[in-house]
């Protein structure tokens, strides 16, 4: 079963309130066209994101405030929409269950684009092009290549795009809740490996100056990140999408970009 997502609304108590009983009457009139948002309201753009994920969903240290470069991104969109943005989160292994269950309109937590996925879902225009990278323990000398983590275990998220690729490589996954757990078993020689996101890493051993962990290989294909719909959200997509592009020309991606990676990474 999958665990409730915590909710975190950007929207004043009062406000929240009078949405909800807004939603409660008017439940019945969401767009046949699946335009809107499915919550049945315009005003509310419901987004999904793990909040452990730094630096792209995460909690500030300092005041525990939902954060990182996918939630501005998120919020950015909302903002040129003109809608209040809403967060739920939760576990990566549980976030496609959740969109489809209709318990929010959109994902923003670093979704590659992949054939598989394209075949059940939407995708806004990318956001973020990085690469992937093999992570193991900083004495191990043993993989200096994709082709080295056959017959390793490597601890992923089993939906998520990099443990597909843990797997055609021949590792044996184990499954995890996210990448700090993951870095945990690999710390404690659980297992042997992990792939991940490149900035992910750098930011994680930026933060805490972890030097037992390092980059053990790069993965040669770049990938690209989205925003994922429901297949019945071909409006939504493409106000996402047009959203998107002007916070593209008008520099607010770079911005975004620059202000957690210290470069641009969004693609322009």
């Amino acid at each position: 079963m999958n665990p409730e997502p915590t909710v975190r609304t950007r929207l004043p108590l009062t406000v929240a309130l009078a949405t909800a009983l807004l939603l409660t009457s008017c439940g019945g009139d969401s767009d046949s066209a699946g335009g809107g948002s499915a919550s049945g309201s315009d005003d509310v753009l419901r987004v999904a994101t793990e909040g452990t994920y730094a630096p792209f969903s995460f909690h500030d240290p300092s005041s525990n405030e939902l954060t990182g470069y996918d939630v501005e991104v998120a919020e950015a969109v909302g903002t040129e929409l003109g809608r209040e943005v809403e967060f739920s989160e939760t576990q990566f292994d549980s976030i496609f269950a959740g969109l489809e269950a209709d318990r929010y309109d959109v994902i923003a937590n670093q979704v590659t684009i992949n054939p598989e996925r394209e075949a059940k879902y939407l995708f806004s225009a990318p956001y973020t092009v990085s690469t992937g990278v093999v992570v193991t323990r900083a004495d191990d000398n043993s993989i200096t290549s994709l082709a080295d983590v056959k017959g390793k275990r490597s601890a992923q998220s089993t939906t998520s795009s990099f443990a597909e690729v843990a797997t055609q490589a021949g590792a044996q996954v184990e499954a995890v809740e996210g990448f700090t757990q993951a870095i945990t078993l690999l710390k404690q020689k659980r297992v042997d490996v992990t792939i991940n996101d490149s900035l992910a890493f750098l930011e994680y051993q930026k933060t805490t100056g972890d030097q037992d962990v390092k980059i053990a290989a790069e993965i040669d294909q770049p990938s690209e990140q989205a925003l994922v719909f429901r297949k019945d959200s071909a409006d939504l997509q493409t106000q996402v999408d047009e959203a998107i592009e002007t916070l593209r020309a008008d520099g607010t991606l770079a911005r975004i970009s620059e202000k957690y990676f210290g470069e641009d990474v969004s693609g322009t």
